[in-house]
């Protein structure tokens, strides 16, 4: 017995089938065009919006992606010893009611005698939006003030606008391996692969400092980070020092980076530590 498949190629003229191909390939490409907002930039930096599909509850998936020219970077939410954090205003989108930026894991930049914090290449910073009317799409518009650097660091400026409609989108695996890079919550003294095992403050004569002892994988490079509970905080970036236990490594970091008649007493420090496709955040209180 003939299947009706069988039947559709025998009768089906080679034009109609041409025709029917042509047609599957406009609408992925077109499917695929709403899933991303335009380049906006230059050729030293671009950015744009990408749509995913629903995540969990409510929330809708999306992201900011930040093409880099090679030999430039931009920072993360901390830029560490200098620069400035990238700066998002969502006003004017529709149907929103909040958004959440999530960061993935960045590295140490060496700039001059300095040490930042952010992207080498091209990134996409993750987004958890949610809706005001679940039932709806969200118009998601971002003017996203930022810095690039070579040798010299430059403002950079980007603006997009997309609809987030929560359907399966071209760039889902894309998404995902940026939220697979996200520092994972992690609790102090917790037994793991990549662990923050011990935080203490050490005050000498003259000296106050905080000493992180953190498990690693052997032969992994670790790197570590730590930000004051606000923005006006510019704790230094922790460096790798001697004297650690068998199978850890030590950091240290001055006391140093409170606002203006601020103690360090009690104030919560988030660590985030790096081994290489893996990172942890851990919150402490420097007790």
């Amino acid at each position: 017995m003939m299947s009706g498949f069988d039947r559709l190629r025998r009768t089906a003229a080679p034009g109609a089938i041409g025709i029917c191909a042509l047609s599957l390939i406009a609408a992925a490409s077109a499917s695929a065009a709403d899933d991303v907002s335009p380049w906006d930039g230059d050729a030293r930096s671009a950015v744009r919006l990408i749509a995913g599909s629903a995540g969990a509850g409510k929330v809708v998936r999306a992201g900011v992606e930040l093409r880099l020219k090679s030999g430039w970077h931009t920072y993360w939410r901390y830029p560490g010893d200098a620069g400035v954090p990238p700066r998002f205003d969502f006003t004017g989108s529709q149907n929103l009611k909040a958004v959440d930026v999530l960061w993935p894991a960045p590295q140490a930049i060496a700039e001059h005698d300095l040490v930042t914090i952010g992207y080498t290449s091209d990134v996409i910073l993750p987004l958890a939006v949610l809706p005001e009317n679940g039932a709806k799409p969200v118009k998601l518009r971002l003017k996203l003030d930022y810095a690039v650097c070579e040798r010299l660091c430059v403002p950079a400026e980007g603006k997009a606008e997309l609809v987030l409609t929560g359907r399966s989108s071209s760039q889902d695996a894309a998404l995902a391996a940026a939220e697979a890079r996200v520092p994972k919550k992690a609790v102090l003294g917790e037994s793991a692969t990549l662990a923050i095992k011990s935080v203490r403050r050490e005050d000498g004569t003259g000296r106050r400092r905080v000493i992180v002892d953190v498990a690693a994988p052997a032969g992994a490079r670790v790197a570590l980070f730590a930000e004051g509970p606000t923005p006006d905080w510019a704790l230094p970036v922790p460096k790798a020092v001697d004297g650690a236990p068998a199978g850890m490594r030590r950091f240290a970091f001055e006391l140093d980076g409170a606002p203006p008649g601020v103690t360090y007493e009690g104030i919560p420090v988030a660590l985030t530590a790096v081994a290489g496709n893996v990172a942890i955040e851990v919150m402490t209180r420097l007790d």
